[in-house]
């Protein structure tokens, strides 16, 4: 298809959007090319525009349609029309024909002015092209979805035959370090986690095959396998990437990876652990900007904000989050953190690991073989005159007790504990050793949390609330409610859910709450006065969340069970 193939510039087409000023643009030209990048690369790298605002400047000047290929099912047909080299070099994706005509191939196009590509493409299919807009991530995702698995089992039978691999897969660390296949698998392992928004990476070797599992949302889905004959070899790339002892395989391991993808820094926490087919890798990854987000992306409602911002108002005392692994404790902690980063103010970390860095916060991360430990920091940061001190976790007597007598003597403390609610973290705090009328002292708010999945809002289903549902909702039986269930669509990869939102019980520390907690009425007479002065549970929080239909009611039982 033709629309008119004049020479369309795309800085002149961006600044006719008003996206980019002609000062903006004269500045890239240069750069982009001394960069060896296209222009459209250049500006989205440094941030000058944005690849949905790109998209949008692409559609509106050259009258296109846009696509969302998260939402499209493909033919296999198609699929086989276009090699995945030809796909992956140019950045588009072939995905339906025209329903009027079906000699018009409709092809998403990272840049539909890359009238190169659609030429190639015509040539090999022998059918008309209509470029569609797409963003490249978008269409790097599709590539994954539909070819990924497949492209890389071929590349690695082929490898395999090459080395003649046993099913031992002995003596292979040393290919691994230069051989293409398997630096490509690895990379190609954490870029899909990425794209698919994943925690957690495991590679885990089974008996006849080695599975890969992402945790998406919370839950663990198995998306590749592989020949076990390949896993020494992929072992010892994510050892070599990861600075551990590639001729280590007895013991566990841990290291560090950071890695971009799709122009954003990963930084990665690998763990590996011998197991008796082979050495299990986990690998944990992070966004180095996701843990700095703005307070309202929390997902904190209007009063919980309000709670949350009296006590960080707080000149001293302690604050503790607290909730089970993976439940954000460290979001919401690095949140309360850059609030407080202000430049009248020092703040000193101690941390194991320093899970994201933050300007003009000093971060000391805890090393036991050099006798850093939690405990030994937190004196010498007493000495550093700082003002606010956030320690990653209170494991032991010794630190709680330090942290008490740092609040006590006019610091803020923020920190965080494993425990389930907050009325049970005073137990807690209790059992550790801390005499009662301390913590009554010291602590001034207490948030514990958890994170639910967001139902899909594309394919979730309305069903109406049963009597049983009703019951463990606190919902009279007569009352008509309607809830939503997960169902599965090829934008949540059929999942059901799309996404996490914060469901929090804050407890803000009253002169009643500290009398309870001073004479040992225990954590059930706690909960009470504080529910009496309007503490919202978890179970309360997440009914609302499945009222609103943001999420579905399994949800909410399994982050309030113990209620």
């Amino acid at each position: 298809m033709d629309f008119g193939r004049k020479k369309i510039r795309l800085g002149e087409l961006l600044v006719n959007s008003r996206l980019i000023s002609e000062e903006q643009l004269s500045a890239a030209l240069g750069a982009h090319r001394k960069a060896g990048k296209k222009l459209g690369e250049y500006l989205i790298e440094q941030n000058i525009v944005s690849e949905d605002d790109l998209v949008v400047a692409l559609s509106q000047q050259l009258g296109l349609d846009t696509v969302d290929l998260a939402n499209v099912t493909v033919e296999k047909a198609i699929l086989e029309l276009v090699p995945i080299d030809v796909l992956k070099k140019n950045v588009v994706f072939p995905y339906s024909f025209r329903e009027d005509n079906l000699n018009v191939l409709r092809v998403a196009m990272a840049d539909p002015l890359d009238y190169n590509a659609q030429d190639d493409i015509n040539l090999i299919t022998n059918y008309q092209v209509e470029p569609v807009v797409a963003t490249s991530r978008s269409i790097q995702m599709a590539i994954d979805k539909f070819f990924g698995q497949r492209e890389m089992s071929s590349k690695l039978e082929a490898y395999a035959r090459e080395k003649n691999l046993d099913s031992a897969g002995e003596d292979t660390e040393d290919e691994a370090v230069s051989n293409s296949p398997i630096v490509t698998l690895v990379k190609e392992i954490i870029e899909k986690a990425a794209r698919q928004r994943a925690s957690d990476i495991h590679i885990e070797p089974m008996e006849t095959y080695i599975r890969v599992r992402y945790r998406i949302d919370g839950a663990l889905y198995e998306r590749m396998r592989y020949s076990p004959s390949v896993l020494s070899s992929i072992i010892a790339r994510i050892k070599i990437i990861g600075g551990m002892d590639i001729s280590e395989k007895r013991k566990p391991q841990d290291g560090r990876i950071t890695q971009m993808v799709d122009r954003v820094e990963y930084d990665i926490r690998v763990s590996i652990l011998p197991t008796v087919y082979g050495e299990k890798v986990v690998m944990r990854l992070a966004m180095k900007t996701a843990l700095n987000r703005e307070k309202s992306q929390l997902g904190l409602k209007p009063y919980e904000m309000e709670q949350l911002d009296y006590i960080l108002k707080n000149p001293h005392g302690i604050i503790l989050v607290t909730g089970p692994t993976g439940s954000g404790k460290s979001t919401t902690l690095y949140t309360a953190l850059s609030e407080l980063n202000t430049e009248d103010v020092n703040i000193i970390t101690v941390e194991d690991p320093v899970e994201a860095n933050i300007d003009g916060i000093n971060q000391v991360q805890t090393n036991t073989k050099a006798d850093l430990t939690f405990a030994s920091a937190l004196r010498s940061i007493l000495r550093q005159d700082p003002d606010i001190i956030m320690i990653g976790e209170i494991r032991d007597q010794e630190t709680a007790s330090i942290a008490v007598q740092a609040s006590i003597t006019g610091h803020l403390v923020v920190s965080t504990l494993h425990t389930n609610s907050t009325a049970s973290t005073v137990t807690r705090l209790e059992d550790m050793g801390l005499e009662s009328y301390l913590i009554a002292d010291s602590v001034v708010g207490i948030i514990a949390q958890r994170l639910v999945r967001r139902l899909c809002p594309a394919c979730k289903k309305a069903k109406q609330a049963e009597p049983e549902e009703k019951k463990m909702m606190n919902i009279p039986e007569s009352q008509e409610l309607t809830i939503y269930e997960p169902c599965g669509c090829p934008q949540c990869a059929d999942t059901g859910y799309k996404g996490r939102i914060g469901v929090y019980e804050i407890m803000k520390m009253s002169p009643a709450l500290k009398r309870v907690i001073s004479k040992h009425e225990g954590a059930e007479r706690l909960k009470e006065q504080a529910m009496a002065e309007g503490m919202r549970t978890l179970r309360i929080s997440a009914t609302e969340y499945v009222v609103e239909g943001i999420t579905s009611f399994s949800e909410m039982m399994r982050v309030s069970f113990e209620e």
